[in-house]
């Protein structure tokens, strides 16, 4: 068997959880897309509501909100009440792994009302936003100002919360980082009620750098201010057809936006968005976007797209073209570009709604796309749940540019998924090791697309049924997740927690770093007030005597010291 053939596996026979995964889309029809539509609605209004406040109210609303908050978790009795969870409801999370962690007794903290926007201060160039706010609302309020956050997810769902504690990433990310490394400062309730403000450069700057991919689990975030950059109206949109094998297929990824000359921080050789669609093992599309004014755009003989029209074919449908039409160029309004994938959540909506792609839908209902994520989890019960952790893929996979074309190859030879989005981010050398660093070194190889401060990685996105069990044979998800989590601690990669995990607590923190995390969990008492965040984000249930005991030997453990890079 050649290394990049798939191995042969036995049929499985159907049951009753596959019909009913078969048929959801019955459930999605009359359900859950009039229920998401009046959900986003109603958010809407109270966006609307929120944008006719003056920034002023809006700050002494939050004042009022953090106090409460205060109030709440001083009336904790630490020795009678549960760790410290906030109030939402477990299936609300854009994640798809279970929550199980609020099974467990827990004292909740209602962050509910943290949903504004702040400020948007144009001098300092940041925003100051609340941790609810999503992506779909910022942008609704910067983009018209010609304003936009450095890194904009591209789910209109995702909370800055969400995308600070956890992970977030955009086609700017190659020029910006993660969305973590665009915040200006954190405003945190430690666990003894202290508000505190972070920085890079303050007395809390030990926390400022612990606080990304930590999940909420050293304090609550209750404000951020986030680097803002300016822009222009339009997107010009490259796409580029590539036929080859996935190797080579890397290879044009990585030529699309990282010169070979290493000249990486050249605006005039780096574009300002990037990403490729792997659509199978032997065709990709590479696009690369430009910012445009409007007076550029509508110049005779460009080609203007709103992508964001409802009945407009599904946005990787429309890249795919490139393979039948060849290299072709079209101008997009910027905020439907940022958020082109809305529509058909990636491709999952294919899945959800297999005939959702088609013109007749489009025109008739697709103005109610998407579902909303949570609606969907609320509605799936415990065996579609299960059914989807085992034979479905959501993960992205963090790897250095130079290894992308290798982890195309396991991707297909394990689990057979397409298409399969990349996108690469800069991981940056910091003053100290947070969880997630770049590999000791890496800058002197001088690798195409790396920088003296910062290596070069790609989110490899996995997202849909694999092959094995579109064809009806037996796979074992679990087992493929756990295979996956070990290729990415051998190839110094991550895993965004957001996804379902397999991870032992060692190979966890064979993963990840602990240093700078455990340091700041004792220093700011969060030990023994919020759960641990490998117990967060560990599979399956956690009882109450499972993480008081993981807390307390966390406890017992000497504080561990905290690495910085070598220069």
């Amino acid at each position: 068997m050649s290394d990049l053939e798939v191995p042969l596996r036995p049929k499985r026979k159907k049951n009753l959880v596959d019909y009913l995964v078969q048929f959801r889309w019955i459930i999605v029809i009359f359900f859950v897309l009039p229920l998401s539509f009046l959900y986003y609605f109603s958010i809407y209004l109270g966006d609307v509501r929120s944008d006719c406040k003056s920034f002023k109210k809006r700050q002494k609303e939050h004042d009022n909100n953090v106090k409460k908050v205060v109030k709440r978790l001083k009336e904790r009795n630490a020795s009678k009440d549960g760790l410290v969870c906030t109030a939402r409801k477990p299936w609300v999370a854009v994640g798809m792994r279970n929550v199980d962690y609020k099974r467990a007794r827990h004292f909740e903290v209602d962050l509910s009302p943290f949903r504004n926007v702040l400020d948007i201060d144009k001098e300092r160039m940041v925003a100051r936003v609340e941790p609810l706010v999503n992506m779909g609302q910022i942008s609704r309020v910067t983009v018209p100002m010609n304003l936009s956050l450095a890194v904009v997810a591209e789910l209109d769902d995702l909370t800055v919360g969400g995308l600070i504690n956890g992970y977030g990433i955009e086609g700017s990310s190659h020029i910006y980082g993660l969305f973590s490394d665009t915040v200006v400062s954190y405003e945190i309730i430690l666990a003894d009620g202290q508000v505190v403000r972070a920085t890079k450069d303050n007395e809390y700057s030990d926390l400022f750098y612990a606080i990304p991919w930590s999940q909420g689990t050293l304090g609550l975030l209750v404000s951020a201010e986030i680097k803002l950059i300016p822009i222009k109206e339009y997107m010009k949109l490259t796409y580029k057809p590539v036929v080859g094998n996935l190797q080579e297929i890397a290879q044009a990824y990585i030529d699309s936006f990282a010169p070979r000359d290493g000249d990486q921080d050249n605006p005039d050789k780096v574009p300002d968005f990037v990403e490729t669609m792997v659509y199978n093992p032997t065709e990709a599309v590479c696009m690369t976007g430009r910012y445009a004014s409007k007076e550029e755009a509508k110049q005779k003989g460009n080609v203007i797209n709103s992508v964001g029209w409802w009945f407009k074919p599904w946005f990787y449908q429309h890249a795919q073209t490139a393979l039948k039409r060849g290299e072709f160029v079209e101008y997009i309004p910027t905020r439907e570009y940022y958020h082109r994938h809305t529509r058909c959540l990636y491709w999952e909506g294919k899945l959800i709604l297999p005939f959702g792609d088609q013109w007749w839908f489009r025109y008739l209902l697709g103005w109610l796309m998407p579902p909303k994520v949570s609606l969907l989890k609320a509605t799936q019960g415990e065996a579609i749940r299960n059914y989807y952790h085992d034979m479905h893929v959501i993960q992205d996979l963090l790897v250095p540019l130079y290894k992308v074309g290798d982890a195309l190859e396991w991707v297909h030879r394990e689990m057979e998924v397409y298409p399969i989005w990349l996108c690469p981010h800069r991981l940056y050398r910091l003053p100290l090791k947070t969880m997630v660093y770049p590999e000791p070194g890496f800058e002197l190889h001088r690798r195409q697309g790396d920088s003296p401060y910062a290596q070069m990685y790609t989110d490899v996105g996995v997202y849909y049924a694999p092959g094995p069990v579109l064809r009806g044979e037996v796979y074992d998800g679990a087992e493929a997740v756990r295979q996956l989590e070990n290729w990415l601690i051998e190839n110094h990669g991550f895993q965004p927690q957001y996804a379902v995990s397999e991870l032992t607590e060692k190979n966890f923190w064979r993963m990840f770093d602990g240093g700078l995390y455990e340091h700041c969990r004792k220093k700011y008492r969060a030990i023994g007030t919020f759960m641990s965040v490998y117990y967060k984000s560990k599979k399956g249930k956690k009882t109450e005597k499972e993480v008081q005991d993981a807390e307390q030997e966390t406890a017992e453990l000497e504080t561990p010291e905290v690495d910085e890079p070598a220069d």
